[in-house]
């Protein structure tokens, strides 16, 4: 009985089998590229809406030829403070500490999301995949978002109180009380929006314990935070900030047009109209604000082509010079996988 040998050096090699070398270098080529169209996209669509919106800049840009630059160049400054602010009210708003720089950039980069997409689903979209990207569970994120809503609604009734105690001659409190369809879509989402989450909650199961878990971090998160100073104030003072810094935006425009308004009445102009086409979703509250502002202004006894100009800078300031760095920051925090 002869025994076979177990080597034979004479016989070729076995064959081996295929490497995963090649489908690791196509998986860091695809994602790549995928982050490349990502960085694209944004750009894509801010030279779609600036061809369909073309007027609007070349007549805002007319019309604010003859204005005080100085005065304008204030209104951008007020327009860049308010991606401060919305930075401190979203660190306020979770218990983690958050890359300070990092954050305001991300602002900025959700301010430029929120003007494609209605009811700030742009803005929120944008910081909780940043909110992901820096470790927080997605209940967290999620839970901070709706505090974060909750408390910019919130902080503004005392802003106009405030407003109406100071100067009651100068803002007249029926300027706030929206009119017609606004009022009755306003009066509708009260009233549904509560039934229909109520119904899915009944009807949906899986929904159930997602739900449960959010409310309880939500809850937990906001006793939390209200118990540390170093979050509830930079939340609330964000929140009472933040809308006293975009009225500050129209105030500018109009001081540099020359409108026959105080800033008192300026800046309670854009809290009444902002107030009373907050029930209407649109991206950045383009249109709705917009018509709201056009006649408050003239209510004050604005004419109507200056209270036009002031809506159209108001939105050169506030949507169209931020909206392309922003969009490049979006792009250059896609591509550092910030988001």
């Amino acid at each position: 009985m002869s025994l076979l040998p177990l080597d034979d050096p004479a016989s070729p090699p076995p064959p081996q089998p295929p490497q995963p070398v090649e489908d690791g270098r196509r998986r860091p080529r695809a994602a790549g590229a995928t982050r490349r169209a990502l960085c694209l996209f944004p750009v894509l669509l801010l030279a779609v809406w600036a061809a369909v919106d073309w007027h609007a800049v070349r007549d805002g840009t007319a019309l604010l030829a003859a204005a005080d630059p100085w005065w304008l160049l204030t209104g951008l400054l007020f327009s860049y403070l308010g991606s401060v602010a919305a930075a401190c009210v979203r660190q306020g708003a979770i218990p983690d500490r958050l890359p300070p720089g990092t954050l305001v950039a991300s602002q900025i980069a959700a301010g430029a999301a929120n003007h494609i997409l209605p009811a700030s689903i742009g803005a929120h979209a944008v910081t909780v995949r940043f909110l992901r990207r820096q470790g927080v569970p997605l209940p967290r994120a999620t839970a901070s978002i709706a505090l974060y809503s909750l408390v910019r609604a919130v902080a503004k009734t005392p802003v106009v109180l405030i407003f109406l105690l100071a100067a009651p001659g100068a803002v007249p409190p029926a300027r706030l009380l929206p009119e017609g369809r606004t009022l009755l879509m306003a009066a509708a989402g009260l009233l549904l929006a509560p039934a229909v989450g109520a119904a899915l909650f009944a009807a949906v199961r899986p929904l159930r314990r997602p739900v449960l878990d959010f409310v309880r971090t939500a809850l937990t998160d906001a006793r939390h935070l209200h118990t540390r100073p170093a979050r509830f104030l930079p939340l609330w003072g964000g929140a009472v900030a933040a809308p006293l810094i975009q009225a500050s935006v129209v105030a500018s425009v109009g001081t540099a047009l020359g409108l026959p308004l105080t800033w008192t009445q300026l800046l309670f102009a854009f809290l009444a109209a902002s107030t009373a086409a907050g029930a209407v979703p649109a991206p950045g509250g383009i249109g709705p604000v917009d018509a709201a502002l056009v006649l408050t202004l003239a209510g004050y006894g604005t004419p109507l082509p200056l209270a036009t100009a002031t809506v159209i800078g108001y939105r050169l300031l506030t949507v169209w010079l931020p909206l392309l760095p922003g969009m490049l920051v979006l792009s250059a925090l896609v591509q550092r996988e910030q988001l």
